[in-house]
This record gives structure tokens, sequence and C-alpha cells, in this order.
């Protein structure tokens, strides 16, 4: 296929070295996205992050994945065509005209974690778990997207950057510098996520680095070597102010309308140590999943109809 197959009608978003439009497929008539790469954006061509997001998508066909449709050139910029999702949570959570239910929450849930594992499953790393980057297809699925900061799971002696994952939904070990973590940092976005669902508004919003880790010690509780041996060993880590972790009884005032089984995956997602934090087979596999309200079908959640 070449660019004479695509339109593109409408730019619905740009970043630093990207353009995202909304555009037809002429050959069917379908909807799609297309993401413009700017390859004069970097001295050698294309950099390593776009590189890897072809190549990623390219192996994840998951329904619960954004989907790669086909890529081609065009001026020298590379062009990834991409199925069409019309909106993202971060746009559901904040509209307070858009009501959704405990049941809806939970197949939002359930969605992003089968995703999640699938991408795990795969030896991927997502790096940037985000409400706005968990779009939604007009059928109600949730998909995970943008594979910009992704890679895959390093060797035991690999360097990796803990300058990743949009700050509000860093993990602790990111937040102290750690140059070697694992999809434990995934989950942890996760939870951030899920805690920002019930709540309807962002629960751990740092102004800047310094800031994330006090807002998120002051909410969960300031981690020691007790529940993470060596935790201390982390350059900063004795300037810190230490924090008790909220008691169940806080949680339930916080999460009014969770339940016990809601609080329970929260926290295991939320542990501070990333060697305890649940993975998203435990997560999946969870009493939250099994209770009532059983997830919502995902066709049913009407938020297009409210939105309308």
């Amino acid at each position: 296929m070449s660019e004479s197959n695509y339109s593109k009608e409408k730019k619905v978003g740009e970043g630093t070295y990207a353009v995202v439009y909304l555009g037809k497929q002429i050959s069917t008539g379908n909807e799609i996205a297309v993401k413009e790469i700017k390859t004069s954006e970097f001295k050698d061509g294309l950099d390593m992050s776009a590189i890897r997001e072809v190549k990623y998508l390219q192996e994840l066909d998951h329904p619960n994945v954004i989907n790669l449709i086909d890529i081609f050139m065009a001026y020298d910029n590379l062009n990834l065509v991409l199925e069409f999702l019309p909106t993202d949570l971060e746009v559901v959570i904040k509209d307070k005209n858009i009501l959704f239910t405990p049941a809806d929450i939970k197949s939002w849930m359930l969605m992003t974690l089968r995703g999640v594992y699938h991408v795990h499953r795969n030896f991927i790393l997502h790096r940037d778990l985000k409400p706005n980057n968990l779009l939604i297809s007009p059928e109600g699925l949730i998909k995970v997207a943008d594979f910009g900061l992704a890679r895959a799971v390093p060797g035991p002696r690999e360097m990796l950057t803990s300058n990743v994952v949009t700050r509000w939904y860093r993990a602790p070990e990111l937040l102290f510098g750690a140059k070697h973590y694992t999809y434990a940092v995934d989950v942890w976005s996760i939870g951030v996520i899920f805690a920002e669902l019930m709540l309807r508004i962002p629960y751990l919003p740092g102004q800047d680095d310094m800031n994330q880790m006090e807002v998120t010690f002051r909410a969960l509780g300031t981690p020691t070597d007790k529940d993470w041996p060596e935790v201390s060993s982390f350059a900063g880590y004795n300037k810190l102010q230490i924090y008790p972790p909220p008691s169940r009884d806080e949680l339930r005032k916080r999460f009014i309308a969770a339940t016990e089984s809601a609080l329970t995956l929260m926290e295991n997602m939320l542990m501070m140590n990333p060697q305890t934090r649940w993975d998203t087979i435990q997560c999946l596999e969870s009493e939250y999943f099994k209770e009532l309200p059983a997830p919502t079908d995902p066709a049913e959640i009407n938020i297009f109809a409210q939105k309308a």
C-alpha cells in the first residue's frame, strides 16, 4: 500500500517529533489515524524511539493494543497508519458530564491489564502508561497506545534511563533514579490510573520531580529498608521525610465507593517495593474481577452517546 491509499483530513494532535491526523483509507472508506514522524528533526535519520514504536506495534496483535494498519514514507517523513480511536480515558475521567459506574471501571481495568499483560508477555516495557495513552474504540474497547518510550526488557547488566513515564504515573524506583527496573513500573502506572478512575481527579499530581516524591510518599507512605531492602542506599533518600503508610480505614475514607477487593488490588499495584508489587497476572486473578458487579460489556458503556 502507498500513501495514495490514505487521506489526511484534520490535524488532531502534535508532539515534538510527530503530528497525528485523522483521515480515511481510500480503498475501504474507513476512518484511520496517521501518525507522521518528522525524520528531519533527527540528525541521522530516524531516532530509536520511532524505530522501536514500529517494531513493537508490528509484533503486538491484541484486541486491547492499538492496531498498526500500514507504514509509508512521504516527503522523507515516516507515516504510521493506525486504527482510529475517537477518545481516551483522560477525556472520560475529566468530563463530569460523562457518568460511569463501578462495573464500567472494572471493565476498563480488565481491558487495560489484558493489553499490558500481552505487552509484557512479549518482553516489552511500555514505560508511559497514563489515561490519555489508553484510547477507546467506537466499540468501547480500551487500547494501549503510544509506544514511543517502549523498549525490550533489558538484560541483567543493561542500564536504562529512569527519565521515563509521565511524572504523575512514575513508580518510586524511577523517582529514585533506578537504572535497572522491570515490568513493575507499568503496573504502578495502572494502579494510579485505577485510583483516578475511582476519584475522578489526579491522585498523585506532583509539580516537579522532587515534589512528586513528596506527594507520592505523603499519600502512600515513605518506603523503608524493612519493606524495601536497601532503599535507603538510593541517592537523596536521607533528605526524605518519613510518612507512615495509610491504614485500610484511611483508604476507605479516600475511596468511599471501593470494595475491599478493589482496595486490595490497588494496594498491591502501588507497593513501594517493585519486588513485591503484583504483576499483571496476579492483578487479573484478583478477587476484584470475580466479585459482583461483573465488568460491563464494553459495547454497553455508552460514553459516546453521553458525549454527543
